[in-house]
């Protein structure tokens, strides 16, 4: 009888430890998809508000969570690809929501501050964002992750640029081609 308790237990650690250590299915379809994902492609890191897109390029996947957390993982997953890197483009309205008028958002800007540190970030009105996505996923795919997040302007779009050739390579290549 000690010998069935024992291996039952053993058994049970050994499902949790498996269990623990795999990663929640949106993040395995991610890290499938990223290899196939290039510059000029997108990942949208959405608030539950956010609309479901009818453009074919935009497929949504409700990864519930919080932002914060979300927008980590998936950095974390794009800091292990060699060929692309993220451009954050956060709304600019996110900086005038008050803690009044939406609680927890003084805390949430400063988690997503501390998620995008190191990842060049930029800013514009929402609208201006949205416009800049729906451009792109006439030509490119774009990957939205919905999360369970309930505060405005929160999303974070993250545009991916080759990883392996910038703007000032890019500048020398045209002006040696104009030669």
């Amino acid at each position: 009888m000690k010998f069935l308790a024992a291996a039952l237990s053993v058994a049970l650690c050994a499902s949790c430890s498996c269990q623990l250590s795999h990663s929640p299915a949106w993040q395995d379809e991610l890290a499938t998809e990223l290899p196939r994902l290039g510059h000029r492609n997108f990942i949208v890191i959405a608030d539950s508000a956010y609309p479901l897109q009818s453009s074919p390029g935009i497929r949504t996947i409700h990864i519930g969570g919080t932002q914060a957390e979300a927008t980590k993982q998936v950095l974390a997953l794009l800091k292990t690809q060699k060929h692309v890197r993220p451009v954050a483009w956060i709304d600019a309205e996110q900086n005038a929501v008050s803690e009044a008028d939406a609680p927890g958002m003084a805390k949430l800007r400063s988690e997503l501050q501390a998620a995008l540190q190191g990842s060049k970030v930029q800013q514009a009105p929402h609208m201006e964002i949205i416009k800049r996505l729906d451009e792109s996923s006439k030509l490119f795919n774009v990957i939205l992750l919905k999360t369970d997040e309930v505060l405005p302007y929160t999303s974070v779009f993250l545009e991916l640029d080759c990883g392996y050739w910038n703007g000032d390579k890019e500048a020398r290549l045209r002006q040696a081609m104009q030669k």
